[in-house]
């Protein structure tokens, strides 16, 4: 599952990225209202945790816009004042919790975890490309009935991938999706990771489903199928 952390104290934005992403989500950063409106209205996370005091937008018209403009996404609101008011502003902009600073990370996780379970429809649906599955719920990934065991960070490259099935992954997005905002490509981390992923994917399978976009970054698709489609004279393109 993937989070957007809207927070421009930049420890306390490490701090609850490094623990969510222990606890296996994957987590993507914003530091001021604007990127963080575009970032939620642009792409589809799970949950949004929006602090209030935030430069450029307050998280309270943040939440406001999001709700405006019909995304629903569950949202946790971080303040740092522990008055009524802030709470009933949340509240009314269209909150579904709200945390007060400094909070024990046991908290944030448990009140994530309690709003998750009302989206049943996503903890229930599983990714899948081919014959290779991911449940986001339970983080189990199997292919062809057999369960591969991934790291944290190879689990949330993967999850990653297959919420785009059969589209370009850049590596650019890639770096600054799983490694962080401020991701410089001066390595061949990307590269390392896809490999890992590789080998426990599609080594001894007979299609692979990872691919590399020349020059631009990496996909996952089942290209068999189509193979099979034209063969089968189902393919109109």
């Amino acid at each position: 599952m993937t989070i957007l952390v809207v927070e421009d104290e930049v420890k306390i934005t490490r701090f609850i990225k490094k623990g969510l992403e222990m606890e296996h989500y994957t987590v993507d950063v914003a530091y001021d209202g604007k990127e963080g409106l575009e970032k939620a209205e642009i792409n589809s996370y799970d949950l949004i945790i929006l602090d209030i005091m935030l430069p450029k937008l307050d998280g309270i018209e943040v939440c406001k816009k999001l709700r405006e403009n019909k995304v629903e996404t569950p949202i946790i609101m971080l303040t740092a004042r522990d008055t009524v008011d802030d709470r009933v502003r949340g509240l009314d902009a269209g909150a579904d919790d709200y945390l007060v600073k400094p909070f024990a990370f046991g908290e944030l996780v448990a009140r994530i975890r309690a709003l998750l379970r009302r989206e049943k429809t996503i903890k229930t649906t599983k990714l899948q490309v081919g014959d290779l599955t991911l449940d986001p719920a339970t983080h189990e990934v199997f292919r062809g009935g057999k369960e591969i065991q991934l790291s944290s960070k190879e689990y949330r490259l993967l999850d990653y991938m297959m919420r785009r099935p059969g589209l370009v992954c850049t590596r650019t997005m890639i770096g600054e999706h799983i490694w962080g905002y401020n991701f410089t490509d001066d390595s061949n981390v990307i590269d390392v990771y896809i490999s890992y992923l590789r080998r426990k994917v599609d080594s001894g399978f007979k299609s692979r489903l990872i691919h590399t976009v020349r020059d631009v970054g990496y996909k996952i698709q089942d290209k068999s199928q189509k193979i099979n489609s034209i063969k089968n004279g189902t393919d109109k393109q």
